[in-house]
């Protein structure tokens, strides 16, 4: 626990404060409503991986370019095998998981859903054109649905190096400085310091307008406990923290699905509905237990090293 003590607070400190600085502008110049808004945020994003990066040279002071990529995840990425299955488990899960909270809202009757005629997602286009001029779009509505999932692979891409900002902090370095004190604990005291970092926004109003600033930032806590227990499943298994920044990347990608499957003429509380809100928590927390309760959550096997006079193994399981 020596090797915690000090590195773990400042690196809290350091990530908390830069967040709290990079967004400070935003309180005196408009906040949600600065036109300079996703350049704020997007700075803030990096944050965790500056403190991570400087904890790494200056406090902890590992000698070596290896070892400092091994200190934040992006060291080996052998077996391939291994490391492309988790990264297309990172892609797909994400998706699914904003999706499924969706469908347990609507069943609940919280979450106004339209599944088949996709009424909002049109009229929101509809919408649109008319605004520039333009006659609606001669394509079915099905298949304008149908390229949202194209378009949220293609997003998850780009979201990823943005993702990798505060993936680098919270499960590439974090993540195994905690892991002494078991997993249960690691998920949860990274998951409450991942949605406390994110308050110089909440209390903006950011993810869940009109709600009180404690209230919202409770509820953004909850999600980012389950949520980031699947992120940090896949940087345990993976060995890696590129799978935890592209499931964080689809993830923001896959954001906008609550808009897409909604009933015209309907809205919805986050507080509620959505990944955001209290249902759309209990799939991802099922999916965590399963994990916790299968042993999932066990490191993956290291990459045998092989010297210049051993024969490389036969690839065996994890």
């Amino acid at each position: 626990m020596n090797v915690v003590a000090k590195p773990v607070p400042i690196f809290t400190a350091l990530s908390f404060g830069l967040a709290w600085l990079f967004a400070l502008p935003l309180w005196f110049t408009g906040g949600l409503t600065n036109p300079f808004f996703t350049v704020f945020a997007l700075a803030m994003m990096f944050t965790p991986a500056i403190a991570a990066l400087i904890v790494v040279f200056f406090v902890e002071k590992h000698p070596d370019a290896r070892s400092r990529r091994a200190a934040l995840g992006l060291g080996s990425v052998r077996p391939v095998g291994r490391f492309l299955r988790y990264l297309a488990l990172a892609l797909v899960i994400p998706p699914a998981l904003i999706l499924a909270a969706l469908v347990v809202g609507a069943l609940v009757g919280v979450y106004p859903a339209d599944f088949v005629n996709f009424s909002g997602f049109e009229a929101m286009l509809d919408s649109q054109l008319e605004a520039l001029g333009q006659a609606p779009l001669p394509i079915p509505i099905g298949l304008l649905v149908a390229a949202q999932f194209l378009n949220v692979a293609i997003g998850a891409l780009i979201n990823t190096i943005p993702a990798l900002g505060e993936e680098l902090g919270w499960r590439g370095w974090l993540l195994p400085k905690l892991l002494p004190l078991g997993i249960v604990p690691v998920i949860l005291i990274s998951g409450v310091m991942w949605g406390l970092w994110h308050a110089p926004l909440i209390l903006l109003g950011y993810n869940y307008p009109g709600a009180p600033g404690w209230l919202a930032l409770t509820a953004m806590v909850g999600m980012t406990i389950v949520v980031g227990g699947v992120f940090s499943w896949l940087r345990i298994r993976s060995a890696s923290v590129w799978p935890a920044a592209l499931a964080h990347g689809s993830f923001n990608a896959a954001a906008g699905f609550s808009l897409i499957f909604i009933m015209v003429g309907e809205s919805f509380d986050p507080l509620q509905a959505s990944i955001l809100g209290w249902t759309g928590w209990l799939v991802p927390l099922v999916l965590v237990i399963v994990l916790l309760a299968t042993g999932q959550f066990r490191p993956a096997s290291p990459q045998p090293v092989v010297t210049r006079n051993e024969s490389a193994p036969v690839a065996g399981s994890e």
